[in-house]
């Protein structure tokens, strides 16, 4: 049951163009250099996907991808001292690369050489270091690497917003190395993927799938009241009627009793009529911009895509750049990254909170999604799926166990 009249809830694709600004307040309507309206289709929260991550898996497992067509992002990016560069992936941009000196690329290609053959499961792969107990800020010590090339390492391939993760064990940011090289390793321009007509195809896909299998997807239907019994929930009231559950799944915005603010996200979706400076005129890339280079505690996003998506009219980008707010003026935190769309034809800006459920749902059997983060990819919201798998059912998510499963219904063939 959803109360919007779109699915997707808050990380949904809004489309017409119409829509967008009514939604934002704009007055009047969009110019006509915008082109058509329903040619729009125009992301809430800009996420990507990581070829090799774990919604691709899980996309793949529920065979959901049959209903999305996909699009590799053209390039990932990085911003130091005021430009961008595209992020070195491959031995050969590394060694090619103006983000580092000549020795500093020797090192670094020993690193990259390092994490690619290092395997938790065999000790001979460790050169003397404990996954489990030496600090990445050692890691990083041991390949004598500099400070430039720790915040690319850090915040580009292993995707960390902020500084922490140097002081914790390394197994869990070489794990996401690999992550981001393997990813790489599928299409070569960058490790992530977006589906054509925007993210809101993938809740239309589950829909579809959850259909086929007898379930009912209900649109503009109003939440008066979640009925709980001894503590316990046994139905959703909508319009005088109650629907009955054992259980019941829902994001934070339904049960604001049972939920605390975490924190908040600026994004600013920005519609420009031209590609990003110094992309090499990329029709999609993303941007980060490392904490440390603008002073902050956690990283900006900016994710771009285009009409080569069907999210935009012919000759549009939209560019949405996000961050973990850390200030009272979140419009200032934000600004470096919007020097770098100029000139921006139109801005939307969105400034929400983040929710953590206070309730694991053990007792009333409420299961509270968190509030999508400003993370650019679905990982950290994979995690947050796995986790509510987990407090439903009382055991892990497991995807070989769900292989095998099908394995053993369709026959190995049919999997390929």
């Amino acid at each position: 049951m959803d109360r919007n009249s779109y699915y997707g809830g808050e990380s949904a694709s809004i489309t017409p163009l119409e829509d967008l600004y009514k939604r934002f307040n704009l007055p009047g309507t969009p110019p006509e250099s915008m082109g058509r309206g329903r040619d729009w289709n125009v992301d809430l929260i800009p996420k990507f996907l990581m070829a090799n991550g774990q919604l691709v898996k899980m996309l793949l497992y529920t065979e959901v991808t049959r209903y999305l067509d996909f699009k590799v992002i053209e390039g990932s990016f990085v911003y130091k001292g005021g430009k961008i560069y595209k992020v070195p992936s491959t031995e050969a941009e590394a060694l090619a690369s103006s983000l580092m000196g000549l020795f500093e690329k020797r090192r670094f290609r020993k690193f990259l050489v390092y994490v690619a053959n290092f395997d938790e499961n065999d000790p001979r792969t460790f050169e003397g270091v404990d996954p489990k107990k030496t600090t990445m800020r050692d890691v990083y010590k041991k390949f004598d690497l500099g400070q430039d090339v720790i915040d690319f390492t850090g915040h580009a391939l292993a995707l960390y917003r902020t500084d922490d993760y140097l002081d914790q064990p390394c197994q869990e940011t070489i794990n996401r190395i690999k992550l981001y090289s393997e990813s790489l390793a599928r299409y070569g321009k960058s490790p992530y993927l977006y589906p054509l007509y925007g993210l809101g195809e993938l809740p239309q896909g589950f829909a579809r799938l959850s259909a086929i299998y007898g379930g009912t997807y209900m649109l503009n239907k109003p939440i008066e009241e979640i009925v709980i019994e001894n503590g316990k929930v046994v139905g959703v009231k909508s319009e005088g009627e109650v629907a009955r559950c054992k259980q019941l799944i829902c994001d934070p915005s339904y049960v604001s009793d049972r939920v605390t603010k975490v924190g908040q996200v600026i994004r600013v979706i920005c519609i420009l009529s031209h590609p990003i400076k110094n992309t090499n005129d990329a029709n999609s890339c993303q941007i980060i911009i490392p904490q440390n280079q603008v002073n902050r505690k956690s990283d900006i996003y900016v994710c771009m895509i285009s009409s080569a998506h069907n999210v935009a009219a012919q000759g549009k980008y939209i560019a949405i750049a996000s961050t973990t707010v850390e200030t009272a003026d979140p419009e200032k935190e934000i600004k470096p990254a919007l020097d770098l769309l100029e000139p921006i034809e139109q801005k939307f800006v969105s400034i929400s909170d983040l929710f953590a459920p206070t309730d694991p749902g053990t007792e009333s059997q409420i299961f509270i999604s968190r509030t999508y983060d400003a993370t650019t990819h679905f990982e950290t919201t994979c995690d947050d799926i796995k986790d509510i798998y987990k407090r439903m059912m009382g055991s892990e998510f497991d995807f070989e166990e769900m292989k095998r499963k099908k394995n053993d219904i369709y026959g190995e063939e049919e999997q390929q």
